[in-house]
């Protein structure tokens, strides 16, 4: 199969003043698409030219499991983002305050986890078999398809993410960052971990962006 980049789930100014447009044309339109670009050439004629990405993220080895996971990391990642950004609910409400004791206790542990990264990588929230919550970072093109737990949030601390809009200050995109998390997307990743789910699921809950 050809891998084609994604359209975003909004516009491109959308999330502004959050993330600029030019912030969010080049992550997107370059970077994303430099990612799936390589994969395509990569597996081009081998056989794993119709593997899934998801398949390739599980199973390939270095350079092509990098290719492959930054342009599942960046999938996930944008449609993770949203102009209307609301609030935990239900089951997942429930589940950040077992974990962390509320909303702002997780915000302060994710923030730090993905302001304190030493170089290049991405902040996570996971859930794990039994919908219990950690945050984690990963270097470079770390994902937890490879690490286990079923990936609810994420947060690119590349500098392409936010260089262009923040400079060096991590800390201030970070404070952007929660203001356009999409909680609707996460509650949607948590209700397909177990025990919530009633059937076996894909690795990854995408919005539809068509």
């Amino acid at each position: 199969m050809t891998f084609r980049l994604p359209p975003l789930p909004y516009a491109a100014d959308a999330l502004e003043p959050h993330i600029s447009s030019a912030t969010l044309r080049e992550h997107h339109e370059q970077h994303h698409r430099g990612y799936l670009d390589k994969v395509n050439r990569d597996v081009r004629g081998t056989s794993r030219a119709d593997w899934t990405l998801e398949r390739l993220v599980e199973s390939a080895r270095s350079p092509l499991l990098e290719q492959a996971a930054q342009a599942w990391n960046h999938e996930f990642y944008f449609a993770g983002l949203s102009p209307r950004s609301g609030r935990p609910r239900g089951a997942l409400a429930d589940a950040i305050d077992a974990a962390f004791g509320d909303v702002a206790a997780l915000r302060r542990e994710f923030t730090e986890a993905a302001v304190g990264h030493f170089g290049s990588g991405w902040a996570w929230l996971v859930a794990d078999a039994r919908g219990r919550l950690a945050v984690r970072a990963l270097h470079d093109a770390g994902t937890p398809l490879r690490e286990g737990g079923r990936p609810l949030l994420a947060c690119d601390v590349w500098e392409h993410a936010y260089y262009l809009d923040r400079k060096h200050d991590r800390a201030a995109y970070l404070r952007a960052f929660w203001r356009i998390v999409d909680w609707e997307f996460v509650g949607e990743n948590y209700a397909r971990t177990e025990p919530f789910a009633s059937r076996a699921s894909d690795p990854v809950a995408l919005r539809d962006a068509s």
